[in-house]
C-alpha cells in the first residue's frame, strides 16, 4: 500500500475511499495536489476541524501539496450536512474577516518553506460569485438528478424530521462538486478529503468531473470523531475548543487534552500529534496520566509553540500539584474586580456567573450545595457568601474554582 494511505490508516484517519487501489497506485507514481474545504462560519476553527488539518499536514509530510479551500462562496449558502436547521447567513464583510483569521491557523500547522509543497489557499467565491445561473444549469446542473440528491443523508434527515430545508441549502452539494471540478481544471487537483458526512458531496464531485471532463479523480473521507463518553469532539460544557488563542487560552487548550478520557488517549496521540505511530504503540504500558500530559504537551506545542506549551504545563503543575498561584506566569483566565465592588458587597453567585464558570445562579447554588465551589481550594458552604478584602493575598488575587478542573484567577484592582 502507498505510504501516505498506510499512515493515513494507521493514525485512524481512514473511513471511505472512492477507489482505493487506483488512488494508491497513483500516489506511488506521482506527487499530487489534494484539497479540503473549510467554510468560514466563525472567526476561528475549533478542535472539530483538527483532524482535517492533520490530514493536510500528513499530505505535506509525504510530499504532496495541500490546497486549503476557504468557502467564501459556500459559506454564503450553508451546508445542510449534519444540521437540523438552516444555518445563520453571515454578512459578506464578516465572512471575509473570518477567512483572514482562519487562514492564520493553517499557517501554523502547514509548512511554507518548500515552494513545491507550500499550501495553496483558494476562496471559492472567486468562481462561485461569477456564475451565470442559466449557463450553470445547462453545463453543470444537467449532470445531477433530483432522485439521487434526495437520497443523500443530509437531505433525507431533514425531510424525515419535517424540518425546513431551503432550496438554497439544497444546492450546496452541487456547488461543492463544482468546486472540485474548478480545482481539477485550474490546479490539477486529483483528490478531495473530507469528513464522512461529506461522502455524498465528494462522490458528486468525482462523478461530475468524470462526466464533464472524462478525468479520474478520487475522494477520501475521515470518520466523525466522538469521545469515548459519547460527546461530540471539540464541544465541552464551557463551549467550543477554539484554535485561536484570542478565543481560548493556551492553558485551557492544554487542559482540554490533559482531561482526555483514558480510553481516548492512545487514539488521540495517533490522530493529533506527530509522534511516530510505532512509538505510540509502545507507550501503552506507560502510566495513563503521563500519557495525558504527553498528549496535552504535544498538541499544545503544535498550535501554540513550545514556550506556551511548557508554560501551560508549569501552570498546571503549580495549580494541581503545588497548589500555587503565580500572578506573572499563570495562564488561567483572569477576572478583574474593583475593591469598591467588594466593599459594596459582592455575592459569590454573581462572581461565579461573571467568571463564566457556570451560566446561572441556580447552577451555582447547586454546586455550592455539593461543595463544588471553592476559593483557594476551600469550599464555599453558603450561597449568601459575600467576598471580603481579607481573603485576598499579598498579590491581591485568589483562585476561584468549580470542581477539580475549572479555575479562574480573581484579581483585585483599585
Amino acid at each position: 500500500m502507498n505510504k501516505f494511505l498506510n499512515e493515513f490508516k494507521d493514525r485512524g484517519y481512514f473511513y471511505q475511499c472512492t477507489n482505493e487501489t487506483e488512488l494508491s497506485n497513483l500516489l506511488n507514481h506521482k506527487k499530487i495536489t489534494a484539497y479540503i474545504g473549510f467554510d468560514s462560519t466563525a472567526s476561528s476553527l475549533h478542535v472539530g476541524s483538527l483532524m482535517q488539518i492533520m490530514c493536510l499536514r500528513l499530505l505535506q509530510k509525504h510530499g504532496h501539496r495541500p490546497i486549503v479551500l476557504l468557502g467564501g462562496g459556500t459559506t454564503r449558502i450553508g451546508d445542510p450536512s449534519g444540521k437540523e436547521e438552516t444555518r445563520k447567513i453571515l454578512s459578506e464583510k464578516q465572512i471575509e474577516i473570518n477567512i483572514k483569521n482562519i487562514q492564520k491557523v493553517f499557517n501554523i500547522f502547514l509548512k511554507s518553506d518548500n515552494p513545491k509543497l507550500k499550501p495553496i489557499f483558494v476562496n471559492n467565491y472567486k468562481w462561485l460569485g461569477k456564475l451565470k445561473y442559466i449557463n450553470f444549469l445547462r453545463e453543470i446542473g444537467k449532470h445531477f438528478t433530483i432522485n439521487k440528491m434526495l437520497s443523500f443523508e443530509s437531505v433525507k434527515l431533514r425531510l424525515e424530521r419535517e424540518q425546513s430545508l431551503s432550496y438554497m441549502e439544497f444546492n450546496y452539494m452541487i456547488l461543492q462538486a463544482y468546486d472540485f471540478l474548478e480545482l481539477n481544471k485550474s490546479k490539477n487537483c486529483l483528490l478531495q478529503i473530507g469528513g464522512s458526512d461529506q461522502w455524498g458531496n465528494i462522490v458528486n464531485g468525482v462523478e461530475l468531473i468524470k462526466r464533464h471532463s472524462n478525468k479520474q479523480v478520487f475522494g477520501l473521507t475521515t470518520p466523525l470523531i466522538t469521545l469515548a463518553s459519547g460527546a461530540k469532539m471539540g464541544k465541552t460544557e464551557k463551549g467550543a475548543i477554539w484554535l485561536d488563542k484570542k478565543l481560548l487560552s493556551p492553558y485551557d487548550y492544554y487542559q482540554f487534552w490533559r482531561n482526555t478520557d483514558d480510553r481516548d488517549v492512545i487514539k488521540f496521540l495517533k490522530m493529533f500529534t506527530d509522534l511516530d505511530v510505532s512509538k505510540i504503540e509502545n507507550m501503552k504500558n506507560i502510566d495513563i496520566n503521563d500519557l495525558k500530559k504527553r498528549l496535552a504537551l504535544e498538541a499544545t506545542k503544535m498550535l501554540h509553540g513550545e514556550k506556551e506549551a511548557n508554560k501551560a504545563l508549569e501552570t498546571s503543575i503549580d495549580i494541581f500539584v503545588n497548589k500555587k498561584i503565580d500572578n506573572d506566569t499563570s495562564q488561567l483566565p483572569i477576572i478583574k474586580i474593583k475593591k469598591k465592588e467588594i466593599n459594596d458587597g459582592l455575592n459569590i453567585l454573581d462572581l461565579v456567573v461573571r467568571s463564566n464558570l457556570l451560566k446561572s445562579k441556580s447552577e451555582v447554588r447547586r454546586a455550592i450545595k455539593d461543595k463544588g465551589i471553592k476559593i483557594d481550594d476551600n469550599p464555599i458552604d453558603n450561597d449568601n457568601y459575600l467576598l471580603s478584602l481579607k481573603i485576598f493575598k499579598d498579590l491581591d488575587l485568589i483562585k476561584l474554582s468549580h470542581g477539580k478542573k475549572n479555575h479562574v484567577i480573581v484579581k483585585l484592582i483599585n
